[in-house]
């Protein structure tokens, strides 16, 4: 049976699967729906409108789903989606969508999100993503499966980080990072592909070396943007791997760090 701290306050119009665990002093808002094996913490907010997943756990004083922090928000009714087996730690804040983009900010599965981390209005986070003690990412942004963010680091409104991308301790995202690439600075630039990141993950050595090849295409060569993006899709064609990469550059955005 569900378990709820008798200090929590759950509103009537919530759904929690049955053996859900609610902690004291927590707060669940209208319209949550909350899957199977999740525990929230002690002194959590859950507010109105997010949807979780099965298994997810919200550690104490973190905050999901509460208005965005956006002077263009008027009140409308927006959401925030959580997938399965997901982390967050302490004071962890995450917000909801806007009616101007998506009016959902959405968290895929297996994130580890530590304590002090921001997710803003309307972006996307994708799967198995860590981000590290006090990361933040401001609104409209995209983040990758894999991607790992740094402590304190930050990323500006709108960009995209890619696929098994790598942000340093402390750096400052203010164009598009491609999948499999580290960066590290402020402003961030690149400085190598993730390939320990890649090698934990089981992709294949000559894998890595085709990561490897398309970065030197795309940033040590001095090539054209177009150019270098017209040799990876090429090289693509006999390497699978680079797939998600061709895909990334193909997408318009901010440009990105180069």
């Amino acid at each position: 049976m569900t378990r709820i701290h008798p200090t929590a306050l759950v509103d009537r119009t919530a759904e929690l699967a049955a053996d859900v665990k609610v902690g004291p002093y927590s707060l669940i808002g209208a319209r949550v729906t909350i899957g199977a094996g999740t525990i929230i913490g002690p002194h959590v907010v859950i507010a109105d409108g997010v949807a979780f997943g099965a298994r997810n756990r919200v550690f104490q004083f973190a905050s999901i789903g509460e208005i965005p922090q956006d002077r263009k928000y008027g009140g409308e009714p927006t959401t925030t989606t959580i997938g399965d087996d997901n982390v967050f730690r302490e004071f962890v804040t995450v917000n909801a969508g806007t009616a101007q983009d998506r009016g959902d900010t959405s968290i895929g599965n297996g994130n580890l999100l530590l304590a002090y981390t921001h997710v803003a209005h309307d972006c996307v986070v994708g799967n198995n993503t860590v981000f590290s003690n006090n990361a933040q990412i401001a609104g409209h942004v995209r983040i990758g499966d894999w991607a790992v963010l740094g402590a304190f680091a930050g990323v500006h409104q709108f960009c995209r980080v890619g696929r098994h991308a790598m942000l340093g301790t402390y750096s400052v995202v203010l164009q598009d990072v491609p999948p499999f690439v580290t960066v590290l600075g402020y402003p961030a630039k690149p400085h190598g592909i993730n390939s320990e990141g890649l090698r934990r993950r089981g992709f294949p050595a000559e894998d890595i070396l085709a990561v490897k090849r398309a970065y030197k295409t795309l940033y040590r060569e001095g090539r054209s943007y177009d150019d270098a993006r017209s040799l990876i899709a090429g090289a693509a064609q006999g390497s699978p791997a680079l797939v998600p990469l061709v895909e990334f550059l193909a997408e318009p955005g901010r440009g990105i760090l180069r």
